[in-house]
């Protein structure tokens, strides 16, 4: 193998309770104060049940598992479907909206007595074409009203903004100049810690060249680089912005709207084409099955392995069976398996130096 490109988020770093929590945290809030449910001491969804929805497929983005996991549980809910959002020219204003909107309801403080069995409901949102669109396809419209999930951070996208919030904590105001609306305490993204150590990295670039294609915002991406001193590992690094960027330049180009983040092969692909070795033999290590569908779409026009990793996973049985079954061509349980992919001799190092 020449070329080994990571996904970030369950593979070089573990967000159990950055990413995972900030998804529950959010659903949370945003049922609690923007739709005025009775508080819950508990989350109102579990680590295997946001599990599931990435199993799914069409769920790479955190912000769409919180999305679903609201249209979800608003489906099982006493609140009526509202198929229409009304519009409204800042974030304020949706959120008072909601609340006064929602009070005239009857709002229950236990989902689980009466909800549907997920697996289930799942099963049909994949075979619609899972994500967002699958779920679209399953309730159609009906609670679309109750979710503002689109458009500008600061007017109109109350999902992004509250989850952003408390992703990032201080470093919000400073990075969207904003002032923190929902959320005051620390981020959770400083209750990350580094999943693939930094030895196995070292042993790696030692023989092979590495980069990472990762569905983070750049902003993110690099907050995780600088705090785990990852960056002289990895020759290529491709986030979300990029992903965003070609959607946009094939827009202007043919009209066509594609989204270009996972499981779309183009992050991949970019890496390994900023790389920049002929002909090489690649891996892609990702953890969900996004990341198994566009490392398998790469195939086309790569010779590359489908890695499967489970080394962060819960429940790595039902991981592993949900890796294997998108067409992982490998699944692994540890960093450490990765250095038998490795090539036995040392790679030369890039022309000029790195």
């Amino acid at each position: 193998m020449d070329i080994l490109i990571f996904d970030m988020d369950g593979v070089l770093i573990d967000v159990s309770k950055s990413y995972r929590r900030a998804i529950q945290q959010a659903v949370k809030m945003y049922l609690e104060t923007c739709l005025g449910f009775a508080r819950n001491r508990n989350d109102w969804v579990t680590n295997e049940e946001i599990s599931l929805f990435k199993s799914a497929g069409g769920f790479n983005s955190d912000w769409d598992v919180t999305s679903g996991l609201l249209l979800y549980l608003l489906s099982i809910s006493s609140i009526p479907p509202l198929p229409r959002q009304k519009r409204f020219s800042s974030i304020h204003e949706i959120a008072s909206y909601l609340k006064t909107k929602s009070s005239t309801f009857r709002r229950e403080t236990d989902f689980r007595l009466k909800r549907k069995p997920l697996l289930s409901f799942l099963e049909e949102v994949k075979s619609a074409g899972g994500g967002l669109r699958g779920i679209r396809r399953v309730l159609g419209n009906s609670w679309e009203g109750w979710v503002y999930r689109t458009g500008n951070l600061d007017e109109e996208n109350l999902v992004e903004r509250i989850f952003q919030e408390i992703y990032l904590g201080k470093q919000f105001t400073s990075h969207y100049h904003l002032p923190r609306l929902f959320y005051r305490e620390e981020g959770f993204y400083l209750q990350e810690r580094l999943l693939t150590p930094r030895r196995i990295l070292s042993s790696l670039r030692k023989k092979l060249r590495m980069g990472i294609a990762s569905g983070r915002l750049r902003f993110e991406a690099e907050l995780g680089l600088k705090r785990f001193r990852l960056y002289p590992y990895f020759d290529s690094v491709v986030t979300l912005d990029e992903c965003d960027e070609e959607g946009k330049r094939i827009f202007r180009s043919t009209g066509k709207k594609i989204q270009c983040s996972k499981p779309h092969p183009y992050s991949i692909l970019r890496a390994v084409r900023e790389i920049a070795i002929p002909n090489p033999r690649c891996g892609y290590v990702g953890d969900v099955v996004d990341d198994i569908s566009a490392a398998r779409a790469a195939k086309k026009r790569l010779q590359i392995l489908a890695i499967g990793f489970i080394g962060g996973h819960p429940n790595r049985k039902a991981a592993k069976e949900s890796l294997l079954r998108a067409g992982a061509d490998l699944v692994i349980e540890s960093p450490k398996e990765l250095l038998r992919l490795a090539p036995p001799h040392p790679f030369p190092p890039p022309q000029g130096g790195r």
